[in-house]
């Protein structure tokens, strides 16, 4: 499986396009759709659907013009359906965005298990504490996990916007991914990706 990683928007949001045989997912598009479309047409990707870690502004920002083109649906936790609508919710008023971001509700609600779109099979964690409706993309066999705003190289998300929750965060990064085989590979929603074990060694945060 290819993972491409695309630095999106003010926020240098990653978004991922994971593809294979030709069939592709795309990840927390947080903006400037142009370059994700650009990216699909060059590798000749057909998306199946859009995947949503959380629904903060920055990650959720070219989902309207990326639905609309490829017709595809989009997975977020039911916790946050209501936030892509709601600029307080997601976060684009609080933080004075010049058009407060909104956006149509989800078509489909990610559980916590085993999920399969097209040739895809991985496994939903459910991690909030970040935002109470994050969660992470692990996909065992290829050793990598997909962890939004919960885990960073060093650090972990901030818990200080709408219903974020510090403990509840600490809780979800032990038991979800701390848990993983040391050499899994961590791809966050910002900054470079990272491992298990790095982060278990040398976080400041454990």
């Amino acid at each position: 499986m290819n993972v491409k990683q695309i630095s999106l928007g003010p926020l240098g949001t990653n978004c991922y396009i994971l593809h294979q045989d030709g069939k592709g997912l795309i990840i927390d598009p947080g903006a400037e759709a142009n370059k994700v479309t650009q990216y699909l047409n060059e590798e000749k990707i057909q998306p199946l659907a859009i995947l949503l870690t959380h629904a903060h502004f920055d990650h959720i920002g070219a989902i309207e013009e990326l639905r609309s083109q490829y017709k595809l649906e989009v997975y977020l936790h039911e916790a946050e359906h209501d936030w892509l609508k709601d600029p307080m919710l997601n976060g684009s008023q609080l933080f004075g965005v010049t058009e407060p971001i909104r956006a149509n509700a989800a078509e489909k609600a990610l559980v916590p298990g085993g999920l399969s779109i097209g040739n895809f099979t991985f496994t939903v964690r459910h991690t909030p504490g970040h935002s109470p409706g994050s969660v992470s993309f692990l996909f065992e066999d290829e050793g990598f996990v997909i962890a939004g705003d919960t885990l960073f190289q060093g650090g972990i998300g901030r818990t200080d916007l709408p219903q974020g929750n510090g403990e509840e965060l600490l809780t979800s990064i032990k038991t979800h991914l701390l848990s993983l085989s040391g050499d899994t590979v961590v791809y966050p929603g910002h900054g470079p990706q990272t491992t298990v074990e790095r982060e278990k060694q040398t976080n400041p945060f454990f």
